[in-house]
């Protein structure tokens, strides 16, 4: 339980919302599940620690799962006071039918479903840019931009500025060198995070796209151009995993704990 939740639970006993026996209950169990560090419900043991362990708290990846599934662990998250991010997820309504006594809200561009009550505070120590090389690279892009908002940093975006026509992105060049942390989209071949890691001082994440002609290969292409990049320092992750690029620059945009 974090200090929200137990503030919440302190005030709806002193007014009288809830009685002391239920509360020692909830906290009893709350304890319990501390010590194990996670909820079973059967079809999935639910991470109820890892806010406490990473500052971030467990994200449920919405393929594979069914509606039932998904709303129970988005309650079992939310019940714990605990910010809810369900990532693409292409068949919301289903979801959002189970959930609609919650805060919910879904965006179809990013494909996330997020449950909270209010945003969270901004506790990144500078800017994340999002850059996607081309229109086709956004929802990778929108996914990152709303994962790394949703971690606690201000993030911008910069969008249709790939190699094929570089004046664009050079016309940006200050907003690229004021960021703390650069997240790159690209696909067809995927050499847009290598010109920006050669422009820039600041940690440069590549993501490759599926996007692409066959000889893209699914993202393949952009993989290995971004893998193979002669700009030290660039890191990637997998193919269309936006996810991934956010979570890592919000680490490095992160002061350090403790």
């Amino acid at each position: 339980m974090n200090r929200e939740t137990l503030d919440a639970l302190l005030r709806a006993v002193a007014a009288g919302e809830t009685p002391p026996e239920a509360a020692a209950e909830r906290l009893r169990a709350d304890r319990g599940e501390a010590r194990r560090g996670f909820v079973d419900l059967d079809f999935a043991k639910v991470d109820v620690d890892r806010a406490r362990r990473r500052g971030i708290p467990e994200v449920v990846f919405g393929p594979g799962k069914t509606p039932e599934q998904i709303a129970g662990i988005a309650r079992t998250l939310y019940a714990r006071g605990q910010r809810v991010l369900v990532t693409r997820l292409d068949d919301a309504e289903p979801v959002l039918a189970r959930l609609a006594d919650l805060p919910v809200d879904y965006d179809p561009e990013d494909r996330c479903l997020v449950i909270q009550e209010e945003p969270p505070p901004i506790t990144g120590r500078g800017t994340i840019l999002v850059v996607a090389a081309g229109t086709s690279d956004r929802p990778v892009a929108a996914e990152a931009a709303k994962v790394a908002a949703l971690c606690g940093n201000k993030v911008e975006a910069l969008h249709d500025v790939g190699v094929a026509g570089l004046h664009r992105l050079l016309a940006h060049l200050d907003r690229l060198r004021a960021a703390a942390v650069v997240i790159v989209v690209a696909g067809m071949e995927g050499a847009l995070p290598s010109v920006v890691a050669g422009l820039v001082d600041r940690p440069v994440i590549g993501v490759p796209t599926s996007v692409g002609y066959g000889a893209n290969l699914g993202g393949m292409t952009a993989l290995l151009g971004m893998v193979n990049s002669c700009a030290a320092g660039l890191t990637v992750v997998n193919i269309d995993n936006g996810f991934g690029a956010a979570y890592a620059a919000t680490l490095m945009n992160r002061a350090p704990r403790g």
